[in-house]
């Protein structure tokens, strides 16, 4: 009877089965769980350094979040600025920032007074629950802010 020997270094089916179904419950599991979600003094820091330390106002930017997104990667995100958009006093930057995400810093919008309006529409992946800040930056230095927490039932950063 002749046996059949397998060349070294390869991985027989039923090994190559076995690992396959141990990723799946790692993952299954929601590991690794430290990479998935920011650190909080991470988004906490990136506010600090663009609102030099808690700087900017209340009021003037319209924030519209859905207060529960079903799923993470997609979460639609619409943003209006009151500005006069003139060449003196315009928005020149909206910032959003995510405290759930493994990177904070969610999306930059660069405006100038030829943009007309300070307005952005888009979707955006959350990694979770969190609070989602919009910080608009004018042509004059001056910052505005608002914030809404939303609630992520399926996280979309490997959530």
């Amino acid at each position: 009877m002749a046996t059949r020997h397998r060349a070294a270094g390869t991985v027989g089916r039923r090994r190559l089965i076995g690992l396959a179904a141990a990723g799946a419950g790692l993952l299954a599991l929601g590991w690794p769980r430290g990479e998935a979600r920011a650190d909080q003094a991470e988004a906490k820091a990136l506010l600090d350094k663009l609102t030099r330390n808690g700087q900017a106002k209340a009021g003037k930017v319209t924030l519209q979040l859905p207060e529960i997104a079903e799923n993470g990667n997609t979460v639609p995100l619409s943003i209006k600025v009151d500005s006069p958009m003139t060449a003196d006093d315009y928005v020149s930057e909206i910032r959003v920032i995510g405290d759930a995400n493994p990177n904070a810093g969610i999306v930059r919008f660069h405006l100038t007074p030829m943009s007309g309006r300070a307005e952005a529409a888009t979707r955006i992946r959350l990694g979770g629950t969190g609070t989602v800040t919009v910080l608009a930056k004018t042509s004059t230095g001056k910052l505005y802010a608002e914030r809404q927490v939303v609630k992520v039932t399926v996280g979309g950063c490997g959530g």
